[in-house]
């Protein structure tokens, strides 16, 4: 049987590719699929590297233990939720050998639908929640700096501005100090903060939570929030605290989407 390199190359990119995304949705992330092609066509080029005769050893299992994790660096970032996400797209993976064994074909065109099938019900049948969470992608550009960061939609967090009744995004103490410069002993006393005048352009915006007592968060407008793509308001508040102890997400969006 002939094997063509290309097509060998182009089917594990395609399977990748969309594997990849299918991982990142069923984890409740934005599919990326920049990052995904990326980490899709190095997963393509070690397959087809493994068709070499002088490069067969790397088909075995710790070069195929190292691939992996090189495409999921490259595909989710060096983050806890990596793993996590690396771990799905493996079983994913099975799960798409396991339909292909069924379909009783390894050709080109039944392979890629079959993988385009297991994105789409990781998109459409879960709708990206199957983790209990979602997350979305968070571009805040202050002063001519962007943090890009990870942010939990939070349909429970329905901060407002009192005045314009304008949505608010609640980002970590860890964005404060990088965008501004405040110290979380700052963002904890906000009116001798304020009044220090250290940072202009600071305000006050009150809230409540569940079984807290209310308080005041330091805001500030910036030039621009961008989630998912798109515009979604200029006034950002900071919590005292650095959100989810810097493990997945550095913010929280609701009301703002």
């Amino acid at each position: 049987m002939k094997v063509y390199l290309d097509l060998a190359v182009l089917l594990n990119f395609l399977v990748d590719f969309l594997l990849l995304m299918g991982a990142n949705r069923l984890c409740g992330y934005p599919m990326a699929p920049g990052r995904a092609a990326a980490a899709a066509a190095l997963g393509g080029i070690y397959a087809g590297v493994c068709l070499i005769p002088s490069f067969r050893f790397m088909g075995n299992l710790f070069w195929r233990l190292v691939s992996l994790a090189v495409m999921a660096a490259v595909a989710f970032g060096r983050n806890r939720s990596a793993l996590r996400r690396g771990v799905l797209f493996v079983f994913l993976s099975m799960a798409l050998g396991g339909i292909a064994l069924g379909l009783g074909t390894g050709g080109f065109a039944s392979l890629a639908a079959a993988a385009g099938g297991v994105c789409l019900l990781c998109v459409v049948g879960f709708r990206g929640k199957a983790g209990g969470r979602a997350y979305v992608t968070v571009k805040i550009t202050s002063g001519g700096k962007t943090r890009v960061l990870t942010a939990l939609r939070d349909t429970g967090n329905t901060l407002r501005d009192p005045m314009t009744g304008q949505a608010v995004l609640v980002a970590g103490a860890d964005v404060a100090w990088d965008l501004f410069g405040l110290t979380r002993e700052e963002l904890k006393t906000p009116i001798e903060t304020i009044t220090a005048g250290r940072v202009p352009g600071l305000r006050l915006i009150p809230y409540r939570a569940v079984g807290q007592p209310g308080g005041m968060l330091l805001a500030v407008r910036v030039e621009g929030v961008v989630i998912d793509g798109q515009k979604a308001g200029d006034l950002v508040a900071f919590a005292p605290q650095i959100l989810d102890g810097g493990k997945t997400y550095q913010a929280l969006a609701g009301g703002v989407l």
